[in-house]
């Protein structure tokens, strides 16, 4: 187990010269000058604690094959693959430890079910991210009045999903960059939204700070025109399907329960150690939906190191 942890510890800092030096982590330090003697082995240090970020962006730069290691480590002969296995565990290892930060948003509101949900968020205490449809909230007094709900609830937070919704025409509706992006725009007015925030209909896209991923070829003009506008774009790393006859969700409580812990756990998000799920106001507008969501906040509370955010504060750092 000893030589184990020396040849982690050894190929880490021989060849991540480039990003810290083996005696100085970004954020930390350690004396790691261990030298031998005849009388005295080597002491190995225990893994640094490193600024979330810093790992987050290093699991990233691995992911995408932007840290590249020799032919061989020509001392432990430590072959490239193993190398990296070896700093994908020790990265794994460090973020384990951090807390996680979950996402729950909620899109296409106000809706039949969106009272439901702000009820529950009061109950629960549990923060929710509302993307809303404008349109929607000019449909009838009620929808209005869940919407205003939705407004003075400390525990929601509302964003942009657009003000028609693309009349679900989506092809059509990026087609024209231009009156899309105005589309957003007349949400923002007429909601009186506070933060340049939006997910964009139909299309699962990111676009913040560096990060660029696009599904689908069609709203990439749109999206790079609303980020140029200063909008963020934030899509979701899985979604609770709903069904579209019975408007009800696709999957059970414990099925959405364990992809969000395996995700979490084998680090495959956007971000490590941050999860955004997907949902609909309209899956939540009869007792069977609004148990199965109140299950699902209850399941993911057992765990102490699980916090609720709000997408304004994505990703969590520390």
């Amino acid at each position: 187990m000893l030589k184990k942890k020396l040849l982690i510890t050894f190929s880490i800092s021989l060849f991540l010269g480039a990003f810290y030096s083996c005696n100085q982590i970004v954020g930390s330090t350690t004396t790691a000058n261990a030298v031998e003697t005849p009388d005295q082995k080597p002491e190995i240090e225990e893994p640094v604690q490193q600024d979330t970020l810093y790992l987050m962006d290093k699991l990233d730069s691995l992911n995408r094959n932007l840290i590249v290691f020799p032919a061989v480590d020509s001392l432990n002969k430590i072959e490239p693959k193993q190398a990296k296995r070896n700093l994908r565990d020790s990265i794994y290892r460090e973020l384990n430890k951090k807390d996680k930060h979950i996402y729950l948003t909620f899109d296409d509101g106000p809706l039949i079910g969106s009272r439901a949900i702000d009820s529950i968020a009061t109950a629960k205490d549990t923060k929710l991210s509302a993307f809303l449809v404008a349109k929607h909230a000019n449909m009838s007094k009620r929808l209005k009045n869940d919407f205003e709900r939705y407004s003075k609830n400390p525990l929601v937070e509302c964003y942009n999903h657009s003000y028609t919704h693309a009349n679900n025409r989506f092809h059509a509706f990026y087609s024209n960059p231009e009156l899309a992006v105005a589309d957003f725009e007349r949400c923002e007015e007429a909601l009186g939204l506070k933060q340049k925030i939006v997910r964009m209909p139909g299309r699962n896209i990111w676009l913040f700070d560096d990060v660029r991923r696009v599904d689908l070829t069609s709203g990439s003009q749109t999206a790079d025109l609303l980020g140029a506008n200063g909008y963020r774009i934030y899509g979701w790393d899985v979604e609770w399907k709903i069904h579209g006859l019975s408007g009800n969700p696709v999957q059970s409580v414990n099925e959405i329960y364990t992809r969000i812990r395996t995700m979490l756990g084998n680090k495959s998000t956007l971000k490590p150690n941050n999860i955004v799920l997907l949902m609909h106001d309209d899956m939540f507008q009869n007792k069977k939906g609004q148990q199965l969501l109140s299950g699902l906040i209850d399941s993911l509370k057992q765990h102490k190191d699980y916090h609720f955010e709000f997408i304004s504060t994505y990703p969590h750092k520390y």
